[in-house]
């Protein structure tokens, strides 16, 4: 079944907006628009807790260790910082950051990718360049299917080698 999104999902050539997320490690609040000078990678994930997500959080672990290290590899959800947490150090995924969106959901609303219904995040992978703008998302139509990393990956070392 396809999802149905409320609001509109951001365009490549936009700035990432400015909201609050909680960092699962440190319980922190981050703002990623206002990172500069590294390339975001967000893996956005419904829950941590289903497969897919799973998958493609072990996947964005694996393949992307390669990656230069001025990208981050984020993966943001719904989940709370402590299921994040439980589950960074589960998957021995740690190397990634994991930052939480479950107080009100403002970033998956203000990014247009918060799902109709289930009120999660739309299953997704945004590339955003050192000055903060969005240079690649995909969207996935249904929640059962991954989005295509590889070619995130792709655009992420490209995204680095530009104006490095």
């Amino acid at each position: 079944m396809p999802i149905r999104l409320i609001g509109t999902p951001l365009s490549v050539g936009n700035p990432l907006p400015s909201v609050e997320l909680v960092d699962a490690m440190s319980m922190n609040n981050v703002d990623l628009s206002k990172e500069r000078g590294s390339v975001l990678l967000l893996s956005i994930v419904p829950s941590l807790d289903t497969p897919v997500c799973e998958a493609q959080t072990h996947y964005l672990g694996e393949a992307g260790s390669g990656l230069p290290k001025n990208v981050k590899r984020i993966v943001i959800s719904r989940d709370t910082p402590f299921a994040q947490k439980r589950f960074a150090k589960e998957a021995k995924l740690t190397d990634l950051r994991y930052l939480s969106d479950y107080k009100q959901g403002d970033f998956a609303r203000s990014t247009g990718l918060l799902t109709e219904g289930l009120m999660l995040f739309a299953r997704s992978v945004i590339i955003v360049d050192k000055q903060g703008i969005v240079q690649y998302i995909q969207v996935v139509p249904e929640m059962s299917h991954s989005p295509d990393l590889d070619t995130a990956l792709v655009k992420a070392e490209r995204a680095c080698r530009r104006g490095s």
